[in-house]
């Protein structure tokens, strides 16, 4: 367990994308700040099992797409999600700063459901079956990588 990357997205994560001006132009992809926020959310919801997707990555594919997961290998700029669509959702909230409060619900809900169900796994449908373990390396990684769209280097 990684509890530096734990405590990022318990505790850092939120406040950098509070920071993060409406107008800022991504460095890549056609998601605006809000339009991240809100798909991170949804990122979020899948890993906690409140959105449930069936698999999309075949059988043969899985254990090289895990070991990705689970490297400190960054996402490529412009990476494409085989479940997401050419364009970027529409938006839920009016503000950024409501999409941010719904975020960190969302962030607090995870972190409850695993601290209530231990041995929980969830489907990601990319990468398969994963433990709170394995979810918190992707969900790490995955901000990582839109921070870095957005111009905000963490490390």
């Amino acid at each position: 367990m990684n509890f530096e990357k734990e405590n990022f997205l318990r505790t850092k994560f939120v406040p950098l994308l509070q920071q993060l001006n409406t107008g800022t132009q991504p460095l890549w992809g056609k998601m605006n700040a809000q339009q991240m926020i809100e798909h991170f959310t949804d990122v979020m919801m899948v890993a906690s099992g409140k959105i449930k997707l069936p698999i999309a990555t075949p059988a043969d594919k899985l254990s090289r797409l895990r070991e990705f997961m689970m490297s400190e290998k960054p996402f490529k700029e412009n990476t494409k999600s085989p479940v997401l669509g050419e364009e970027p959702a529409p938006l839920r909230k009016r503000t950024k700063e409501a999409s941010v409060g719904k975020l960190q619900e969302e962030i607090i809900y995870f972190f409850e459901a695993f601290e209530k169900n231990p041995g929980m796994k969830t489907t990601n449908p990319v990468f398969g079956e994963l433990d709170f373990d394995m979810n918190v390396q992707l969900l790490h990684k995955h901000a990582l990588h839109h921070l870095r769209q957005f111009g905000i280097n963490v490390i």
